[in-house]
């Protein structure tokens, strides 16, 4: 477990509450530059949002039709600088609009957006968008429904198909920066005098263990829980009174909902957005590790954001709407491997329609709400996480009375990040096949996992037969990678849990390789098993499918 000690006796210049993706920026930035950063993650970095998205850093082309011409560009710069600085995770991805008669946008319409795209694309190292006629869709694309098909459009946006990963990185470089990282600690008071925020009362989810975590004249306090950020701002305390940092709601999230399904016949090489005929709200079908990922959907939520999951109507909704467009597929719930939804932290918008609140991100200042040192993250996006780091520092800086500096996260790279020549040399130290899916998940870290199957031949085998995570990826997931539960390891550090039956088929082997080469206890393990299933309840197995999964007997009781 963690030592707090040192934590408790150092003063910190910049204090980021949430692990998320853009917290996680936060810090990476601010560490850069030289600030006295800690980060505060109540779960594992990148557990939230993060984890919950459709995996695409895109350039926002449906952004055009609300004129958020500012969030296009910016996202489009992003996308840009995340293929230059995790080119290991983050790649380029075909993207094929089917324009249908009954659609929305007519054939001319989407053309026109096309080329404002490329137009605020002006920079990009991918393609031009190029528009289809009616026949070359057909023969392009003979699965997808043919009858009211006038054509499409292809463009290039970015996939990271491993978008925890993506934060994690980035929690590897805050660290190699000088920041402290902390997972699995909870915010339990925002202790205010006068104006202020002057610490953060804390407690270790695990041990219960207080940490009481302090500032300065000059502390500036950043809020990126996502969802949770009024749940932040609430637990202000003024001596031994509740003394919330403003009254009103910051947060209006929705759901958006995601279903995971072996290859069907008809499934595209490359990705489909479609509009769905039910509400026409576009949604991707995407290849993804050799399967297809479907979603999203949109819908207000207001329930326990930490038992998040999709309900049957959006799994119905996102297999019928498939089946629509390739009616080959014959999709059904039989089908689904894996669902998981999450809440995207979007403004408060009361009775707005959901598509149209905006994406973009505000900086919320909470001096308006008498506390002058604090600033939370209203929105946020994958794609643009950089920036917001960058401008939030920023924001920081200007409230410290200091000069803005240069950040280094537009040119700096991501640890992973790994050159094909590189990863061309380390194919002849290991099995190819091995060697090539370990690039894909950790690139120029690769070595250091092989370096475990040096030491240990008997950690290259599969965690699970016909799957391509292997043993030593276990092992490297805790000893370098800060996991500390099952669910890190196997629904974050890889996708064990997102390839079949829930990853219940990987338990008994991460258990015997957690305690022979970790020192797991019996105990600590019985205990992750319960907590696994439990968080895959709440979040991930369908209602529909619950009766199929009982909660597992521990081992040291069976």
């Amino acid at each position: 477990m963690p030592d707090y000690s040192t934590v408790e006796a150092t003063t910190y210049d910049l204090i980021v509450i949430g692990g998320g993706i853009n917290g996680v920026a936060v810090a990476r930035d601010g560490a850069l530059r030289g600030l006295k950063t800690i980060l505060i993650e109540k779960s594992d970095f990148g557990s939230g949002t993060t984890s919950w998205s459709s995996r695409l850093v895109h350039g926002g082309l449906r952004y055009l039709e609300y004129f958020e011409f500012n969030l296009v560009r910016e996202s489009l710069r992003e996308r840009e600088i995340l293929l230059r600085t995790a080119p290991h995770l983050v790649k380029p991805i075909q993207m094929t609009i089917p324009i249908y008669a009954q659609g929305s946008r007519s054939y001319w319409e989407i053309q026109a957006g096309m080329v404002l795209y490329d137009l605020l694309s002006y920079d990009k190292s991918l393609p031009n968008h190029r528009m289809l006629g009616a026949t070359k869709m057909r023969q392009l694309f003979r699965s997808v429904e043919p009858d009211s098909c006038r054509g499409a459009a292809q463009y290039y946006d970015g996939q990271v198909e491993y978008a925890e990963r993506l934060c994690l990185e980035a929690v590897l470089s805050a660290q190699d920066a000088g920041a402290t990282m902390l997972s699995y600690v909870t915010v339990t008071q925002l202790q205010r005098s006068g104006n202020r925020i002057t610490s953060l009362v804390c407690r270790d989810v695990e041990t219960g263990e207080p940490i009481v975590v302090r500032g300065h004249e000059q502390t500036v306090v950043i809020n990126t829980s996502g969802p949770w950020v009024d749940q932040i701002c609430r637990s202000g305390v003024q001596g031994n009174a509740p003394a919330p940092v403003g009254k009103t709601r910051k947060i209006g999230g929705t759901r958006g909902s995601h279903i995971i399904v072996d290859k069907f016949p008809g499934a595209p090489d490359e990705a489909l957005y479609v509009e769905a005929l039910t509400d026409g709200r576009p949604f991707f079908i995407l290849p993804w590790l050799g399967m297809c990922l479907i979603g999203t959907t949109d819908i207000r939520f207001d329930g326990d954001l930490d038992k998040v999951h999709a309900s049957n109507d959006e799994i119905d909704y996102l297999l019928n709407e498939t089946n629509r467009v390739i009616p080959t597929a014959q999709l059904t719930r039989e089908l689904v491997k894996f669902t998981y939804a999450g809440v995207r932290p979007l403004p408060y918008s009361e009775g707005k329609k959901t598509s149209s609140i905006t994406r973009s991100h505000v900086l919320y200042d909470h001096t308006a709400e008498s506390v002058e040192n604090m600033v939370s993250l209203i929105g946020g996006k994958l794609t643009t996480h950089r920036q917001v780091g960058e401008e939030m520092v920023d924001a920081a800086l200007k409230k410290q009375g200091k000069p803005r500096s240069h950040s280094a996260t537009r040119q700096a790279p991501l640890p992973g990040a790994i050159a094909t020549r590189e990863a061309k040399d380390l194919m002849t130290t290991a099995d190819r096949d091995v060697v090539a899916h370990l690039l894909s998940v950790y690139g120029a870290r690769t070595p250091q996992v092989l370096a475990i199957v040096k030491e240990f031949p008997e950690l290259v085998e599969p965690v699970v037969a016909g799957q391509p995570d292997i043993k030593a990826q276990i092992v490297y997931s805790v000893n370098a990678e800060l996991a500390r539960t099952y669910v890190d390891i196997c629904r974050r550090r890889t996708a064990l849990s997102m390839r079949g039956n829930y990853g219940f088929d990987a338990l008994p082997v991460v258990a015997d390789v957690l305690k022979r080469y970790c020192n797991w206890s019996d105990e600590r393990c019985d205990r992750n098993l319960l907590n696994y299933y439990t968080f895959m309840r709440d979040n991930c197995i369908p209602d529909y499918q619950l009766d199929q999964y009982q909660p597992p007997v521990a081992a040291s009781v069976a």
